[in-house]
């Protein structure tokens, strides 16, 4: 595969090492709320030992998918080092300018993406 020459690479590359490092600024800020409800805590009231269940699991959900978007962070960053990036993982074909403006770690086309969703 050849390099794309109609993207400024580095500008994207910069962009997803940026958002990288705000993700895990996130994910060490809200370490607290992912921390584990002492169910047998009796000086905690049994609505509020649901709602730290609650909002411990919502935590964990956002912890979940924090990690779902750092993986496609860094694979977005091995295409580019290995020269792959901006072409569809599953066709080949060239991802549109726009589309990876919009999202720089974007694995697919919108032909191959808009086929995995049906």
């Amino acid at each position: 595969m050849t390099e794309r020459t109609d993207l400024d690479v580095e500008a994207l590359r910069a962009r997803l090492l940026a958002h990288r490092e705000e993700v895990l600024a996130d994910e060490a800020s809200t370490e607290g709320d992912r921390a584990t409800v002492d169910a047998g805590d009796t000086a905690m009231g049994r609505l509020s030992r649901m709602d730290a269940l609650q909002q411990q699991a919502m935590a964990k959900e956002t912890e979940r998918r924090r990690q779902v978007e750092i993986k496609r962070i860094d694979a977005a960053l091995e295409r580019m080092e290995a020269g792959d990036y901006g072409q569809c993982v599953h066709c080949g074909e060239d991802i549109a300018p726009r589309r990876l403006d919009f999202d720089p770690a974007v694995p697919l086309c919108i032909n191959c993406a808009s086929e995995t969703k049906q």
